[in-house]
């Protein structure tokens, strides 16, 4: 039995070495050759999963220990009989925490705000409870998809063009998907209210980022902040030094969100493959998440820098954005502080 790897997800060197071979390789240089005596692979987004790699590969099931999954092809994985699972929610409050972060260091004022929420799953709703609950003038939210399978608050959402002309801010979180990439584009951006706030750190793709530097030049947009980029890791340098707070796609990287992450990834695995492990594992030594039912905007002012200091991660960005991988890749995990 072999299981191959990212060499860059956390908590899990040793873990399934008893029972398998593991090969542990960077999520760019897991190839064909490297899967094809594969029954098990875990990867992030720099793993494309599909034809190319997976094709004469013994591979049953496909892990990505990150919310997202545009990077594996679903729909080919599923004609192969390949199970696909994602790390769903484990990071939607590391998510929350660079959001309110970036709204401190662009001294966002609540009670003067309408923050509109493009994408309400895990990370999306875990924005709206956090900003509800400091005080926000408005919080509209927009989720298309969900509204379309009439999913249960979605009466309650706005079209996306109504969210546009009534929001201060508008921060998005949606999966990237054929609905979604480059909706945020000229119609989009000249949609918002003049001097409006962007936040994406959702995926690179949901924007046209040409629409969003002229919307940035013309002061349509005011301020922006970006923690993914189209392109990635060769990122727009334009597009950088437009911004007011840009990161290397680390919105997530939360200690504990990490930790849940490759607890995910880690039940999947032992489930199909039958593996000693139990359903509920979860690294040792680990900390657990423990979600603030109450908060203000005073504390998140006062308190987050000793938790998060995003404009450490925006010096680091943009004193070398070649190194966009390696400042990702070797990113010191921080604690949540919601």
């Amino acid at each position: 039995m072999k299981i191959v790897i990212d060499d860059k997800i956390p908590f899990i060197r040793g873990l399934f070495e008893p029972y398998a071979e593991v090969a542990y390789r960077p999520g760019g240089a897991i190839d064909a050759e490297t899967v094809r005596e594969a029954d098990a692979l875990v990867v992030r987004t720099r793993t494309r999963c599909d034809a190319a790699l997976l094709d004469g590969s013994r591979v049953r099931i496909v892990v990505t220990a990150t919310i997202g999954y545009d990077h594996i092809d679903r729909a080919y994985c599923a004609a192969r009989g390949i199970r696909v699972a994602t790390a769903a929610g484990c990071n939607a409050r590391g998510v929350l925490q660079w959001v309110f972060a970036a709204l401190g260091v662009l001294r966002v004022d609540p009670s003067r705000t309408a923050l509109g929420i493009v994408g309400v799953g895990n990370v999306g709703t875990a924005v709206r409870e956090a900003a509800t609950a400091v005080g926000f003038r408005e919080v509209i939210c927009c989720d298309p998809p969900r509204a379309a399978r009439g999913e249960p608050e979605t009466e309650r959402f706005v079209t996306l063009s109504e969210l546009l002309r009534r929001s201060d801010v508008v921060t998005t979180h949606v999966l990237l998907d054929d609905s979604t990439r480059g909706m945020m584009g000229e119609e989009a951006f000249g949609a918002m209210r003049p001097g409006a706030i962007f936040l994406n750190s959702s995926r690179g793709e949901v924007v046209d980022e040409g629409a969003l530097k002229a919307a940035l030049r013309s002061g349509r947009v005011a301020r922006a902040a970006i923690d993914v980029w189209g392109g990635e890791p060769r990122i727009d340098r334009e597009l950088l030094s437009l911004t007011t707070v840009a990161t290397p796609h680390v919105a997530g990287y939360s200690l504990q969100g990490k930790a849940m992450g490759t607890a995910l990834a880690v039940r999947a695995v032992a489930d199909e493959l039958g593996l000693p492990i139990g359903a509920a594992w979860y690294p040792e030594g680990a900390p657990v998440q423990h979600p603030r039912a109450e908060i203000t905007w005073a504390e998140v002012v006062e308190r987050m820098p000793a938790y998060y200091d995003i404009t450490a991660d925006d010096a680091a960005l943009r004193a070398a954005p070649e190194r966009f991988e390696e400042l990702r890749g070797d990113y010191r995990f921080r604690e949540e502080f919601f």
